[in-house]
């Protein structure tokens, strides 16, 4: 393997949906700052994890996209510190991680996304921030962990940092729930690296035994998106020209079409990661979560 001496310096977290599938409680809370409760035993708000799962891989900037009305809310979490009241309140091991909260809030940059337009879109917006680097995506309503010391932001990275090439984290999944997620098809290149010929977003069943089974794997069994990218500046130029043109699935711009054409143009591979991620974006999925996600932590 060649090594690729560019660094991944920043993280984009597109956190500018609406939550629908978590209403009403979306109505008075965006889901990204729903509670979520690790093995410390800490209540923290899911974007926090998310942030920190960036960090642990070494991040040095994230750039978070919210809708401009959500500007304020994030920023009174993720940068200002807590008010004389409050902090008169906290005890000491709260008012230490209150200043931990700021020195990450440093690193943070709010972007916006002015139209609900989709998933791709809310990527696009981060383009001049990311100013033509590299770039870790992680979704803002997944939350991950680990089957190694190292994080599984961390490997992805070491994975890029190797290959040279954009990386798409995936995950073995069962057949009845292929259809909510990106699905990627390939050969292995190696126990956990998958050349990529075809990357789909929301399947179904029929679709992905057809195209989308990967030699060596069980029946039913398919690769989806993990919910974490490593990804080439390129890809803006790809959202840009399905933007500038309009072409739009399921009436939003998507990520997964723009992916399959960057994997055309430059290569990508996808990356078997070694953990788990956690859905918290539908109710049944985040009631899980909140159980296994303290368990595994």
């Amino acid at each position: 393997m060649s090594t690729n001496r560019k660094q991944i310096r920043k993280a984009v977290i597109p956190a500018a949906g609406f939550g629908t599938r978590m209403y009403p409680a979306t109505k008075a809370l965006n889901k990204e700052l729903f509670p979520i409760v690790g093995k410390d035993g800490r209540v923290k708000p899911i974007i926090l994890a998310i942030v920190e799962e960036a960090i642990s891989a070494g991040i040095e900037e994230v750039g978070i996209v919210v809708q401009p009305g959500d500007r304020n809310l994030f920023e009174d979490l993720l940068k200002s510190p807590p008010k004389p009241e409050l902090w008169q309140k906290l005890s000491a091991q709260n008012r230490e991680y209150s200043q931990y909260l700021q020195s990450i809030g440093d690193r943070i940059t709010i972007l916006t996304q002015a139209e609900p337009e989709g998933f791709g879109h809310a990527v696009f917006c981060s383009r001049d921030w990311v100013n033509n680097e590299p770039f870790l995506l992680l979704l803002g309503d997944h939350v991950y962990t680990s089957e190694l010391e190292t994080s599984c932001a961390a490997q992805m990275v070491e994975i890029y940092r190797h290959t040279a090439k954009s990386v798409i984290g995936v995950s073995v999944m069962d057949a009845e729930i292929i259809h909510k997620a990106g699905c990627v098809g390939g050969t292995w290149q190696s126990e956990s690296i998958l050349e990529i010929e075809q990357i789909y977003e929301k399947p179904t069943l029929e679709y992905a035994r057809e195209n989308l089974q990967v030699p060596g794997m069980p029946d039913d069994k398919f690769l989806g998106v993990f919910g974490m990218y490593i990804l080439e500046s390129e890809i803006f130029d790809l959202l840009g020209s399905e933007i500038e043109r309009n072409q739009r699935f399921k009436e939003e711009f998507q990520l997964t079409t723009c992916l399959d054409k960057l994997r055309t143009k430059a290569g990508a591979i996808a990356y078997l990661v070694k953990g788990q991620y956690y859905d918290t974006g539908m109710p049944l999925f985040y009631r899980q979560t909140m159980i296994d996600y303290y368990q595994n932590s």
